[in-house]
């Protein structure tokens, strides 16, 4: 392979962090860009959120037990937290309670899984997958054939990848996967290191590849890599590769490209494509992504530099994950099926969410989101405007840093100048519980101009 020097788009590789929904160690890192914990949003204070909402609740004796996770909300009841009226959040929060809309924990899609029940419960016997091989045939000899067909019948069923001609590489989750990437394609004798995310770069220290900056800023001759988000985060707007110079390579992270959040207006079909459960099914905590790749060359290094990262991929993730998939395609049949299509099930979550945020926005006068053209979805039938899971919101006015003013308000976002855009905007996730984002919304739309 030729030697390969830098470039990575800034608001496309910056997005990558947040594609990829790196852990709160790597959100640690948005203050510093440095592997500390000294951030202003550090796991201390990660804690004091969500234990401020925990105390509410159990004051008000709103549920028997609360479930300590590192969410911005408590585990919900039985009962859909929708049903909660703005006079019953209000008299819950008095106005103290910290929320906590920094990260995509995408606890939103409890509901449709709760709805669906038992479906997707796998009993694993104690005897099973213990070796670290799935099927030594295979390219990724660690890829359990499951998970492998169930990835391609989810892809022709909503149309928005080919996966002919493609080798399936499995990664524990996109933050894995983009390293291998990067791995695969640098030179390893290369005499300067490749480009990358730069908090990345900084904790792994690798000699294979660095940050080079704004792919719209880029020109310099030879090789470089140039990694395209689309859609992309934070603004939910849909991404082309920018530089198009002799001896390119693109990687296209699509963890976005579902009907939940963007139209689907073709079967993406390029060399690298890398996608997540956590984004298209809600199952962050499976920690299970998988990339599609054109070349075996690549495909190869990939898997090798996983298997010296972490031995391979843990096969019970990878049997819940395929599981899972198929429970989606299942629900999505043109045939019918009991259940509720999951996409169009999550379409409307999406759609409820924004029309509340713009309410909110329209209501207070302070703030501003992006207004994106619709487009028509070859898989719903129907055009729609993008529906992203995080907003791109923006303090108008005097306003000169968005972050610290909602802070202010017991807001938590976090801030444009992580992504190389001015602090006068922040990124919000649209992925919370509904009682978090109702209150969120709510709130927001008290902050009078």
């Amino acid at each position: 392979m030729a030697k390969i020097t830098p470039l990575f788009s800034l608001k496309n590789l910056l997005v990558v962090s947040l594609a990829l929904n790196v852990s709160l160690i790597w959100r640690a890192m948005h203050e510093s860009e440095k592997c500390n914990f000294d951030s202003s949003f550090s796991l201390q204070q990660q804690r004091r959120s969500v234990m401020a909402g925990c105390v509410l609740k159990e004051k008000e004796h709103v549920s028997e037990r609360t479930h300590l996770s590192l969410s911005s909300s408590p585990s919900p009841s039985p009962s859909p937290s929708s049903s909660l009226t703005s006079t019953d959040i209000q008299s819950q929060d008095g106005g103290e309670r910290i929320i906590n809309v920094d990260h995509g924990d995408p606890t939103m899609y409890e509901k449709y899984w709760q709805k669906v029940g038992d479906k997707t419960t796998i009993v694993i016997p104690g005897w099973q997958s213990l070796s670290y091989f799935s099927d030594v045939r295979n390219l990724c000899w660690f890829l359990e054939p499951e998970f492998a067909k169930e990835v391609v019948r989810l892809h022709k069923v909503v149309g928005n990848a080919i996966t002919e001609n493609h080798h399936i590489v499995v990664g524990t989750g996109s933050t894995q996967l983009f390293q291998a990437a990067l791995y695969a394609l640098s030179s390893q004798d290369a005499s300067e290191p490749i480009s990358s995310y730069p908090s990345i770069t900084d904790c792994v220290k690798s000699r294979l590849y660095k940050w080079a900056g704004d792919a719209k800023r880029f020109n310099k001759d030879g090789p470089y890599i140039e990694l395209v988000t689309s859609p992309n985060n934070p603004d939910g707007s849909v991404r082309q590769s920018v530089v198009n110079r002799s001896g390119g390579i693109l990687v296209h992270d699509l963890a976005y490209y579902w009907p939940q959040y963007t139209s689907i207006t073709y079967p993406a079909d390029h060399d690298l494509m890398l996608f997540t459960v956590s984004k298209s099914t809600g199952h962050a905590g499976t920690r299970i992504g998988w990339a599609l790749v054109k070349d075996t060359e690549v495909a190869k290094k990939m898997t090798k530099y996983i298997e010296l990262n972490t031995i391979g991929v843990s096969k019970d993730s990878q049997l819940r994950a395929a599981k899972v998939l198929k429970v989606v395609s299942d629900s999505c049949k043109p045939s019918g099926s009991e259940d509720e299509c999951f996409f169009e099930f999550t379409n409307h979550q999406m759609s409820t969410r924004w029309k509340q945020l713009r309410m909110a926005v329209q209501k207070s006068g302070l703030f501003s989101v992006p207004e994106l053209p619709s487009q028509f979805c070859t898989f719903l039938g129907r055009a729609f405007e993008p529906q992203p899971a995080f907003a791109w919101l923006k303090c108008e006015q005097e306003i000169e840093d968005c972050e610290s003013f909602l802070k202010g308000n017991k807001i938590l976002t976090r801030s444009g100048k992580h992504f190389g855009f001015s602090p006068k905007y922040v990124r919000i996730s649209m992925l919370d519980r509904d009682e978090n984002y109702n209150l969120f919304v709510q709130r927001l739309s008290k902050i009078l101009s």
